[in-house]
């Protein structure tokens, strides 16, 4: 059997991030073999993990991929327990290998499961999952994949507050980097509904209608000038909720579609999560 060093404990601690009497008892039972002693770690976090599947996961970052220069862009939602792990170096590049992953794959995955089944972009020989567990097995935190979007095309995107509040992806043709990301960034302030006005749910144009209608009515305006009065504030709603028309939170004195149409970008597609919420 090979003598457990004090220097070796610590070179494998170094290895697996994991508190030195751990890696020792694990070298102990493997008689000094550092990658069955690695194996044995990895089964023992699989264990945990699986005691810590009921934890809740309220923090967490979005992972983006994106660029001008790329055939699609992606968003992943990458959940954990606590604050100080969003900030992790290597939660930051797991949550930005899931985006790569998913906008990169052959067959988009439509689960989570099939997502971390792909190779890692930046682990050679090592799944996406593998990525998650060997982090889970150093930070001992419940890590989740939440929502997840793919759009094929070229993308831009942002994340609000180092990605941890908000995840934008905007799907455009032309433009640059930097005019996509200020469209991304406004997104992610401002929440519209819709992209444009014939995107809108007609339900609920309808009703705003019905109900700007009957305050005309009782604002005792003559009837017959009431639906052309109602058509105008509905231009004020329109302005609220759906991202063309919104005044440009750079320069309110455009709107966003008068924005992107100076900067020779059309807008295609948007995707807009706030962590946590549906």
């Amino acid at each position: 059997m090979a003598e457990i060093t004090a220097a070796k404990v610590k070179a494998f601690r170094e290895r697996t991030g994991l508190p030195l009497m751990e890696c020792k008892s694990a070298l102990n039972e493997a008689g000094g073999d550092e990658d069955m002693a690695y194996e044995i770690l990895r089964k023992r976090g699989e264990k945990l993990n699986d005691k810590r599947s009921d934890r809740e996961t309220a923090f967490g970052r979005f992972g983006l991929y994106c660029g001008l220069d790329k055939s699609s862009g992606a968003i992943v939602e990458l959940k954990c327990e606590s604050a100080p792990v969003t900030q992790n170096e290597e939660f930051i590049k797991l949550a930005n290998d899931l985006a790569h992953g998913l906008a990169t794959a052959d067959k988009v995955p439509a689960t989570a499961d099939e997502l971390l089944a792909l190779g890692s972009p930046s682990v050679a020989g090592k799944t996406l999952g593998d990525q998650m567990a060997e982090l889970f097995n150093r930070i001992r935190e419940k890590f989740e994949v939440g929502r997840m979007t793919r759009l094929d095309g070229t993308c831009g995107g942002y994340s609000h507050n180092s990605g941890t509040i908000a995840g934008v992806l905007i799907q455009v043709e032309g433009g640059t980097d930097d005019s996509a990301k200020d469209v991304a960034m406004h997104i992610a302030a401002m929440r519209p509904a819709a992209l444009s006005t014939e995107d809108l749910d007609a339900a609920v144009v309808d009703k705003e209608r019905e109900l700007l209608k009957a305050a005309a009515l009782q604002e005792g305006k003559p009837e017959n000038i009431v639906d052309k009065m109602v058509e105008g504030r509905l231009r004020q709603f329109f302005a609220e909720q759906v991202l063309l028309e919104q005044p440009f939170v750079k320069d309110d004195k455009v709107s966003v579609g008068k924005y992107a149409q100076g900067s020779g970008m059309q807008i295609k597609k948007f995707v807009s999560y706030i962590l946590g919420q549906a």
